[in-house]
């Protein structure tokens, strides 16, 4: 791959797992593979997981589709699957990343919760309300306590890559998640962190977290409920969309 008529290395990883194998999924697999076959990326393995075998993306390979991809489609939930891969620990994870899904539970927050209950099990652990609004232009509160926020009032193409100038406004894009939740806990003082999952754009459309900081996570949750009860502020979030939840343990 080429840039200004020089050559630029591709992105190398690990493991990136793909959460899902429908639409999303296939989507993803597809910009994987045109990055592998375009020099852009090296992977040693792409996993997709999803319960379903027959799905859209075990499908599409099974009709020649995806070559070149070092791919495979796991047949699992997400919570089971996630923790095995994330329990490796944050070395053994140093160049894996997740593809999120648009639509998928807030897992990254499931896994702490999980962790954080094996680790305390007299102590109870449980997701809580926000206790003030979040100051973007658009959030809603869900039943069991987490919430959706964004800076978008429009609806935006999967395959927004989150520029410098947004693609809708055609202005600058001066907003991002990360320093706004940050701001967020500094307003609040009854919350500590925030824990932030960053997924950043990496190659041909696709967005990634990547898994050590989200193994890393865990240990930082530790810090804080050590010496008592705390709430933690848990984010999986890109530049401009984002779900939340307060992580509470009594």
């Amino acid at each position: 791959m080429t840039f200004n008529g020089e050559a630029t290395p591709p992105l190398r990883f690990g493991r990136i797992v793909v959460m899902g194998g429908g639409c999303y999924g296939s989507w993803y697999a597809q910009q994987l593979t045109r990055a592998v076959q375009r020099g852009a990326l090296q992977a040693e393995e792409v996993v997709v997981v999803d319960r379903d075998p027959a799905c859209r993306v075990a499908a599409v390979q099974a009709s020649g589709a995806y070559e070149g991809l070092p791919l495979r489609v796991a047949c699992a939930e997400w919570d089971p699957y996630v923790a095995e891969w994330l329990g490796q620990g944050a070395a053994a994870l140093a160049n894996d990343a997740m593809v999120p899904s648009p639509l998928m539970p807030h897992v990254c927050l499931d896994w702490l919760m999980a962790r954080a209950r094996a680790r305390w099990p007299q102590r109870t652990v449980r997701v809580a309300p926000l206790e003030r609004t979040p100051p973007t232009p658009w959030e809603r509160a869900s039943p069991d306590g987490r919430h959706y926020v964004s800076f978008a009032t429009w609806m935006c193409p999967v395959n927004c890559i989150e520029p410098a100038r947004c693609p809708h406004t055609r202005g600058v894009r001066d907003w991002s998640m990360p320093p706004t939740m940050r701001q967020y806990v500094e307003d609040n003082p009854s919350l500590r962190g925030p824990v932030i999952f960053h997924c950043v754009h990496r190659t041909y459309g696709v967005g990634m977290i990547d898994a050590a900081a989200i193994a890393d996570a865990d240990r930082q949750l530790a810090g804080y409920a050590a010496s008592g009860p705390c709430a933690v502020l848990v984010g999986t979030v890109s530049h401009c969309h984002g779900a939340l939840g307060v992580l509470a343990i009594d």
